[in-house]
């Protein structure tokens, strides 16, 4: 016999508030997919290492073109409030002191993955699609190559393609910024 739950969905104003009241700590590795609450996976050398790389990469070569948000939420709807790995944001003279970005503000999602692959596949990345994030770039660590996802419609995205080294990829708003695919990645 199946048992059948019911389950309540958290809004993002509840979640954060959560975080206000003390309920969810600074401490609390997690972030409001879809309604839930989920744990994040613990952060591994080559994560982080791929992350810091990304940092002074996309720091050096944007400048001020982009302000980087570094596993900061972004707020994607009414019920999701994901922390991705790097965010190249829109730049706003209060460096989103008002609130956390949205899909309008986000130019590029980077999410890299290693254990993290199938959440990041097949729920975060559905999630940017429906909010209409114009680009994510998934990482994947195990395989060594970046899967290039571009022209959200719905919860997918049309343009799904994979960079390996030896390719150099641009971002959408950024075309005139090349990136070396092995530059990217560890």
């Amino acid at each position: 016999m199946t048992l059948e739950l019911t389950r309540r969905r958290f809004s993002v104003d509840e979640y954060d508030r959560m975080g206000e009241a003390g309920i969810l700590g600074e401490d609390d590795r997690v972030e409001l997919l879809d309604g839930e609450i989920v744990e994040m996976t613990p952060i591994g050398s080559r994560h982080a290492a791929t992350v810091k790389r990304l940092i002074a990469l996309f720091t050096v070569r944007l400048g001020s073109q982009v302000q980087i948000g570094v596993q900061d939420p972004v707020r994607l709807d009414e019920f999701s409030e994901p922390q991705p790995d790097l965010a190249l944001l829109r730049p706003r003279a209060d460096f989103y002191a008002a609130g956390h970005p949205g899909p309008a503000d986000l130019l590029l999602l980077v999410e890299v993955a290693d254990s993290s692959l199938r959440v990041d596949r097949l729920v975060k990345v559905p999630l940017y699609a429906r909010a209409g994030v114009p680009e994510v770039w998934l990482i994947d660590l195990e395989r060594s190559r970046i899967v290039v996802h571009r022209e959200p419609i719905e919860d997918r995205y049309q343009m799904i393609f994979e960079a390996q080294p030896g390719a150099a990829l641009s971002p959408l708003a950024l075309p005139e910024q090349s990136f070396a695919v092995e530059a990217l990645l560890p």
